[in-house]
Formats: C-alpha cells, structure tokens, sequence
C-alpha cells in the first residue's frame, strides 16, 4: 500500500471522533495589539480597553480572525482532530467552511480548542480533509468559534 493509501485508511479509522483539548492558552491585550498591527484592524473594541469597558462586551475583545487563525496551533494539540500521518511531507491550508463566532473572546479569557474529523479524500498526491475545530473558552457554554478547516496533505 502506498504512503497515501495509508494515511487515507488512518484518517478514515478517525472521521468523527474527537481530539483531546489543546492546553488552555490565555488571550492578552498584547497579542491582541500585535495581531491589529499584522492586519490593519484598529477598531477600538479590540485595542482600546478603556473605550471598551463601556462598550457592547464590557472589555476588550480578541478579533475573531485572531482566534480562528491560531485555534490550530494553540500549546498541546500538535494536529487537533487528526492522527500522526506518516510519510507527510507537509500540510496546505487549503480554506475554512462555515465560519461562526458564537461569543466573544474577551482580554485575559483562557481558550482551547477540540478537533472532529469530517471528511478525508485524496486529491492526486495529496489527501484533503475536512476538520470541525471548535475554540472554547473557559468558564463559557458557548464556544467562541466553530469552523471547518479545510486542509491538504502533501506527500
């Protein structure tokens, strides 16, 4: 069988069961600022803490592109939702299916985030799958973002 013969079987054996929790990681103002600069996006409910207390969320807010851009890299979930794949070369964010920002992340919140496998096929010499990420936050019911990560697996 070949490497991606393999790892399709792999991920297969693995659509619908979920992945440990990644580490909680907390949200500072810092990285909030830092990820303004990186994309322009000045709006005072993410980098004025004092304008927001009176605002909508009563603090600071992450940007819920800052959350969804690294809810698949946070500490302790090294390929959330998905199994060691031997013989990959590397992986291709390929795009995201139904986005939702469900609540907000505020300044100081911890998050972390669980994968669900949805869908695996191979694509010629790359296997595509489909990987429900859900970002919570601790101490909410809600989560802060659920969305499908669309990824291609080079070999």
């Amino acid at each position: 069988m070949s490497a991606i013969e393999n790892a399709r079987a792999t991920l297969a054996a693995n659509i619908g069961k979920a992945s440990q929790p990644t580490d909680w990681f907390e949200i500072t103002q810092d990285r909030i600022n830092l990820f303004a600069d990186a994309t322009l996006d000045h709006q005072w409910i993410h980098i004025d803490p004092e304008r927001a207390r009176s605002g909508p969320f009563g603090k600071a807010i992450a940007h819920g592109q800052l959350t969804m851009s690294i809810m698949s890299f946070l500490p302790g979930g090294e390929g959330v939702g998905l199994p060691s794949i031997d013989g990959m070369k590397l992986g291709i964010n390929y795009g995201w299916n139904k986005v939702r920002f469900p609540s907000p992340v505020a300044v100081g919140a911890k998050i972390r985030t669980r994968g669900m496998l949805k869908e695996v096929s191979v694509k010629g010499n790359m296997i595509e799958v489909v990987n429900e990420l859900t970002l919570e936050v601790e101490g909410q019911d809600k989560p802060a973002c659920v969305a499908e990560s669309v990824l291609r697996l080079v070999f």
